[in-house]
């Protein structure tokens, strides 16, 4: 059996009719939850699905979903998690890169060009008389256990292959780190993409007692009624979600038992995090990652917030450092890129030797991320490697900007880009979004802040900021549409 597997039995032997998993009025049990992970494999298996092959989950958050990531474990399939804000022709390639068989899809599902299609009803046919004695398939730990993407920042994404011994590690660590007083009486509100980040958190709920309620999709006025009725102990959110949920005028009477949010996938703005610390007090731990070291290279714990602008110290697993471009390490306090070991990484990226070997040259994953540790051994994230601009002969770091942006009233989101200038090389440009912003007071904020040659020229206001399936803020695609002049509308 693999190790996956018997961490869900043992689970059902433990909590046996306590809920597992919740949405709106269906609740599955551990022990239910056992034997429709086991129901599922045996449905896959039927299909003529074999040990090793890829399957895509193309599925709404929910607890279908759920069932659905975890019976592929236990089939010996990998599992390709797809998100449904990526374009057909996205989805498509991504299925393609992989080699996929089948993929799961929702009701209303574009053509994918795969060989197995199964939609909900013909899904629920499958499942309708399938067995549910434990059917699970052995799997070697440095097997591919799930293909993931990466965000796409820095071009097309590639497929990063995932093993049972990563998920494992992924699951230690935030045991030891960064939920480790999770337990039975835990409630786990999953409001962002079980797709991405907040799908990490399931597995150490599952071992642990807690019960997991899931939103479909978030909004603030839901999230609040849902964390006040569920009396929810434990969430993830990501800034912006955290930024549009300080909005929400039902906020601010609520009673709420949050007593940890987690938060990533984008670096907090420090007026932002002061606005929630204010309301929700010092609950909050930060977790810094990404595909290729899903969620575990530094922890930043809610005690250690008085360091804000730092992502934490590194996971107790993880070794974290910072390199010069000549494969250097370098001294507290030195800029370079931040470079990270352990058993958490990725094995390789999916059918790209010459990708991985650069990935990894040196012996460390280097994860084009630019920042600098302190003495203390806190890291500081300055920007992407590629993103950083040049004004004047001056470096620019986007996010120093985009904070200084985001601590405006009104301002939700903000991205920074370099257009071309004949006479500053680049020229720095904002773009932001949020609710009654007056462009020319924001300028005049931004310019009263800011050295002259790292303040914007000009910002502009949208609606929406475009951004990656783990909602990553695209600069790429922002310079874009500025070129061509296209707004991203609502």
């Amino acid at each position: 059996m693999s190790q996956i597997a018997d961490l869900i039995a043992r689970a059902a032997r433990q909590f046996g009719p306590k809920p597992c998993l919740v949405e709106g009025e269906r609740v599955v049990s551990f022990a239910g939850f056992d034997a429709a992970t086991s129901r599922f494999a045996h449905a896959m298996q039927r299909l003529g699905l074999a040990h090793g092959d890829r399957v895509g989950v193309l599925l709404p958050n929910g607890i279908d979903c759920l069932i659905a990531y975890y019976g592929l474990a236990k089939a010996g399939l990998v599992r390709v998690s797809l998100n449904s804000r990526d374009t057909p022709a996205d989805l498509a390639h991504k299925l393609a890169e992989v080699g996929a068989r089948a993929v799961l899809v929702g009701d209303a599902a574009p053509a994918l060009g795969v060989e197995i299609i199964l939609p909900p009803a013909r899904l629920r046919a499958l499942l309708a008389d399938a067995d549910d004695a434990d059917c699970t398939v052995a799997r070697g730990l440095d097997e591919p256990y799930r293909l993931g993407f990466t965000g796409g920042t820095t071009g097309r994404p590639k497929a990063v292959t995932l093993t049972e011994r990563g998920e494992l590690a992924e699951l230690s660590a935030f045991l030891t780190d960064l939920v480790p007083d999770i337990g039975p009486d835990d409630r786990f509100l999953h409001a962002a993409p079980i797709a991405h980040a907040s799908g990490a958190f399931f597995l150490p709920a599952l071992v642990r007692g807690t019960t997991s309620h899931v939103m479909a999709k978030f909004d603030a006025a839901a999230f609040v009624a849902l964390a006040a009725a569920s009396r929810a102990t434990m969430t993830f959110l990501v800034p912006t979600m955290l930024a549009l949920l300080l909005e929400e005028p039902a906020l601010a009477g609520a009673d709420l038992a949050l007593r940890r949010i987690a938060y990533g996938a984008s670096p907090i703005a420090p007026a932002l995090y002061a606005r929630a610390e204010q309301r929700f007090g010092r609950v909050f731990a930060q977790t810094y990652g990404q595909a290729e070291s899903p969620m575990v290279i530094t922890c930043l714990k809610p005690d250690e917030h008085d360091r804000i602008g730092s992502c934490g110290r590194p996971f107790t697993l993880a070794q974290v450092a910072v390199m010069d471009d000549a494969g250097q390490l370098l001294p507290p306090g030195a800029v370079g890129e931040i470079v990270v070991k352990g058993p958490q990484l990725m094995a390789r990226y999916w059918e790209r030797p010459e990708a991985t070997a650069t990935a990894f040259r040196g012996g460390w994953l280097h994860t084009g991320d630019i920042g600098r540790m302190d003495e203390d051994g806190f890291f500081y994230l300055l920007d992407r490697k590629g993103d950083m601009l040049i004004s004047g002969g001056y470096n620019v770091y986007p996010r120093e900007v985009e904070d200084v942006l985001l601590a405006f009233p009104g301002v939700v989101e903000a991205a920074v880009i370099g257009l071309p200038d004949e006479t500053w090389g680049d020229r720095v440009h904002a773009v932001v979004s949020g609710q009654g912003i007056d462009a020319a007071a924001l300028l005049a904020h931004a310019r009263a802040a800011l050295a002259g040659y790292k303040a914007p020229r000009a910002i502009d206001v949208w609606d929406a900021l475009p951004k990656s399936p783990a909602n990553k803020i695209l600069r790429r695609e922002v310079k874009r549409r500025v070129l061509a002049g296209q707004e991203l509308t609502a």
